[in-house]
């Protein structure tokens, strides 16, 4: 892949001008799940059916520097604004697909920079790209916990307000897993809840870091992954990934949202 520099500032400056019977055993077991995602909704049929459940894990440890976090930023911004990716939202019909950002780092950080945000239409996806565009960077430095963020980013999902037909987590890094809990016990966790992990492999400091990414972190339904040869190349890959996510999206149909609930709700019951 040609490195390039990209005018991310432009770019979203010119996009979004232009468009802007339980056993006892089981009980307890459903109580310690409870207890574990903290926030669950108390009634599945509380949940609005989408198309995709999207949460994008953005690294923040210490490899990435300020401008590269500027860049990663940026990139997403000018992303969710650029006419590929309207026109993948588009194609989700009345379902709509609902988004969440979270930062991460080491096993003890990681935090929510733009919460759950429902998408339908143009405006709200250029809203969301204002929104990612002003976001702060929320943790300073730390180790590289993929494990603990693909755990952090489950329970996200498991405790947000919609339910997917799809569910995925975008996870994006420049390093392999060197701190907290383990990566295939995470990774395994997640994918037994039925959430498929994609990966954007950033490969400044690492060249190999794809194949790594592609044997260890990426898994589940479909998943696929994409490399950056550095963050200057972000903007342009994320913006693919995103088209390629959206766009695998299964479409809301009536009898989808009743299934998709009953789904949901069998999920908190059980884990494997």
């Amino acid at each position: 892949m040609e490195t390039r520099s990209l005018n991310l500032d432009a770019s979203f400056s010119r996009y979004g001008a232009k468009t802007v019977g339980l056993t006892w055993r089981s009980c307890l077991l459903f109580g310690a799940i409870v207890a574990l995602i903290g926030t669950t909704p108390a009634n599945a049929q509380d949940r609005r059916v989408v198309n995709l459940e999207l949460l994008l894990l953005v690294d923040v440890s210490a490899s990435v520097d300020d401008a590269e976090f500027h860049l990663q930023k940026r990139g997403l911004a000018a992303a969710f604004a650029s006419p590929p990716v309207l026109d993948a939202v588009r194609s989700l019909s009345r379902g709509g697909m609902a988004v969440s950002i979270v930062q991460w780092a080491d096993h003890a950080h990681q935090q929510v920079a733009v919460g759950w945000t429902f998408i339908g239409r143009d405006s709200d996806a250029l809203q969301l790209a204002q929104r990612i565009a002003a976001m702060p960077r929320r943790i300073h430095g730390g180790h590289t916990a993929l494990g603990d963020a693909l755990i952090f980013a489950m329970r996200e999902i498991d405790s947000s307000p919609y339910a997917g037909l799809r569910r995925v987590i975008d996870l994006s890094g420049d390093g392999r897993s060197n701190d907290g809990r383990s990566l295939s016990r995470a990774r395994r966790d997640v994918l037994e809840r039925g959430i498929t992990i994609n990966g954007l492999a950033i490969l400044n400091e690492i060249p190999l870091l794809g194949q790594y990414f592609a044997k260890h972190v990426i898994g589940g339904d479909s998943a696929f992954m994409i490399t950056a040869r550095d963050y200057t190349d972000f903007a342009d890959a994320i913006r693919r990934k995103l088209v390629r996510e959206i766009r695998s999206a299964p479409v809301v149909r009536k009898m989808d949202q009743d299934r998709s609930l009953r789904a949901q709700a069998a999920r908190v019951h059980t884990l494997n």
